[in-house]
């Protein structure tokens, strides 16, 4: 399932950008979070938050997801 595998470079890529992002928020997420790329071509990223989704257009980090995602 390669939506599962790209949840682990989705959170290791928004994690990593600066130093203010790997700080924790009130409002970040405690559960499992999971990210979903049904198009590549796309700038739609679904994010499934424990029972949650949340819909994210961002054509960077779907990029970025995908690169990860390649493993090359």
């Amino acid at each position: 399932m390669t939506g599962a595998g790209a949840a682990a470079g989705a959170v290791t890529l928004a994690g990593g950008g600066s130093a203010s992002a790997a700080t924790p928020r009130p409002g970040r997420a405690r559960e499992a979070v999971v990210a979903y790329i049904e198009d590549h071509a796309s700038d739609r990223l679904r994010l499934l938050v424990g029972e949650r989704e949340v819909v994210i257009r961002d054509r960077d980090l779907v990029t970025r997801i995908l690169n990860a995602a390649g493993g090359q």
